[in-house]
């Protein structure tokens, strides 16, 4: 299969040895990794356009979750998440732990306060998604979470 790997790993000082080693694992479970450090693109909509376009050629999207830059995944890897589900792609995604937004907001942010409904609340008193998900219900309700990293993935994805 074709596996576009999604998430800000892109964004790592040694970007380019993670994506040699994910193409390596990848290739080891009978894959081809599909990253987007792989094009020539140097523009904001010329890099855009390349990442959908490995997205629509790819079998299956494997996103790397975790928080990034805050509480949540990164944005642009939730878009990429996104297009995939609605070319009706499988995705997988991953994450560390197996702590809840409720969690993962107390351990980042602080104690999560309650307002008067009861309800957890971050430091800007929003209140905070409490379904017991380790994300938001749009990412863990369409997505196979998997807890661990790309070799969890990879095995959830049978290769």
């Amino acid at each position: 299969m074709k596996l576009y790997l999604a998430g800000p790993d892109v964004f790592r000082p040694d970007a380019l040895d993670w994506a040699e080693q994910s193409r390596i694992l990848c290739a080891a479970h009978g894959h081809v990794a599909l990253i987007p450090l792989d094009g020539v693109e140097t523009t904001a909509i010329g890099i855009y356009q390349a990442n959908i376009e490995l997205i629509r050629t790819a079998d299956a999207v494997i996103a790397n979750l975790e928080p990034f830059r805050g509480c949540e995944p990164d944005s642009g890897t939730c878009v990429e998440v996104g297009f995939a589900l609605a070319l009706g792609k499988p995705v997988i995604g991953y994450l560390q732990t197996r702590e809840t937004v409720v969690e993962r907001v107390v351990r980042i942010e602080g104690a999560a306060r309650e307002n008067r409904a009861k309800k957890p609340v971050d430091r800007n008193g929003q209140h905070v998604e409490d379904f017991g998900l380790p994300l938001n219900l749009m990412l863990a309700v369409p997505v196979r979470i998997v807890f661990g990293g790309l070799p969890e993935a990879l095995q959830a994805l049978g290769g």
